[in-house]
């Protein structure tokens, strides 16, 4: 293989040259990915800090609400943002998410309780519940099917080099530049990313598309959920829970092992996760979405039991290596199954839903950081077990339905 080559087209067999892969998709289609590699980098930037910002404000027996609480709002606002996105815009959703995150971000340094900064938290999950929720039903409009697999492996590429770009610089740019103007880096990522979205086409038909009414904010069950997405809200929910615990242990992980940037976790996830995305990204064109899954749930197990056992730096950075390549595998399948079960015009629900499955795992993992680890390194084993059961009911329920269900890839 080449250094401009990827893998073969799964019709033609014929190597994909990067240069063909650029102009397989369109303008909007990368536009909206740099957009959300900006997004996505704006809030991660100041995760690896928050663990010392709350402990230094006296709330470092709250570390877990740090995320939970963000979680909370992102998960309420999915089914509103799914339901918008479905009728004045995906755009206009995107927009309100982006403006949610560069405002919370400003207002920061201006946290001087626990009270105050948790309830900030509380509002920027506003803005992760909006942006990606537009987004992801944009790009699902303008993927073609033949190329789903292979397009929502790259839209995940830019989604985890934010995650890791952000994870990664946090620290360094809190040591340097201090944690004030690490907040206002962060709004200015935020404002880049809403600059940049006035470069990308609304896809919502105009047939469709309404004038905003009070009314639009009114649910009833068929606004929240999309019952024909279940199957993978439900793998996607399972998985999600050890990302919640990764995301508020991890940091504190690294100060055990005398690794002064918190991030060290997500540098190494980021380039494993990116090289697997690029790379396999139509695995699941080829041999379908649930076989895919399983090989991405096998990989989770095996990250998280290492992570839960790493004493090393070697241990433990190898642990962040097969996250990547889990997450890696498995987020854009998940991603490429849901758009395949979402009927067209419901395709905002539809990835709302998705996200709701996402935003309530990620809830749970953190949450149960409250209740399993006491913020001591004897603890971490007991907090990522629960992660790495509730991984394998989710790769029992793949089993499962590849043998009874014939309704889904």
């Amino acid at each position: 293989m080449t250094f401009n080559s990827f893998e073969p087209d799964t019709k033609t067999k014929k190597p994909i040259y990067f240069c063909d892969m650029i102009k397989a998709y369109s303008k909007n289609f990368w536009m909206l990915c740099i957009s959300m590699f900006l997004f996505m980098t704006s809030f991660n930037l100041i995760l690896p800090e928050l663990n010392m910002f709350i402990t230094n404000l006296g709330g470092a027996d709250k570390k877990g609400l740090i995320y939970t609480f963000f979680a909370l709002t992102s998960l309420l606002s999915r089914p509103f943002s799914g339901k918008l996105s479905d009728t004045i815009g995906r755009k206009r959703v995107m927009y309100t998410g982006v403006a949610i995150a560069a405002i919370t971000s400003m207002l920061y340094p201006l946290s001087h309780t626990v009270f105050f900064f948790l309830a900030l938290r509380f509002v920027h999950g506003l803005g992760a519940g909006f942006m990606p929720t537009g987004a992801t039903a944009l790009i699902t409009d303008v993927l073609p099917i033949d190329k789903r697999g292979r397009g929502m492996g790259i839209w995940g590429t830019f989604i985890s080099l934010g995650i890791g770009v952000g994870q990664s610089l946090g620290s360094p740019i809190n040591n340097i530049l201090g944690m004030n103007n690490l907040f206002l880096i962060s709004a200015i990522f935020a404002v880049v990313s809403a600059l940049l979205l006035g470069f990308v086409r609304e896809t919502l038909p105009k047939k469709q598309k309404q004038k905003f009414r009070f009314s639009h904010l009114k649910l009833g069950l068929k606004d929240i959920v999309e019952p024909s997405v279940w199957p993978c809200a439900l793998v996607m929910f399972l998985s999600a829970v050890s990302s919640g615990i990764i995301f508020t242990i991890t940091p504190d992980i690294s100060e055990y092992l005398n690794i002064s940037n918190k991030g060290w976790f997500f540098m190494f996830y980021t380039i494993s996760t990116i090289f697997v995305r690029l790379f396999s990204g139509g695995l699941s064109d080829t041999i379908g979405r649930r076989k895919t899954l399983v090989i991405g749930m096998i990989l989770l197990i095996i990250s998280v039991m290492m992570i839960a056992f790493s004493t090393t730096l070697e241990l433990y950075t190898t642990s962040a290596i097969i996250f990547g390549m889990a997450t890696g595998i498995s987020s854009p399948t998940i991603f490429s199954w849901t758009a395949d079960l979402s009927h067209p015009e419901r395709r905002g629900i539809g990835s709302g839903t998705m996200f709701i499955a996402l935003e309530g795992g990620f809830i749970v993992g953190s949450l149960s950081t409250l209740f399993s680890y006491d913020s001591t390194s004897a603890t971490v084993p007991v907090a990522f077990g629960f992660g790495a059961f509730l991984a394998f009911v989710s790769l029992l329920y793949l089993l499962w339905h590849l043998k009874y269900s014939t309704s889904a890839t």
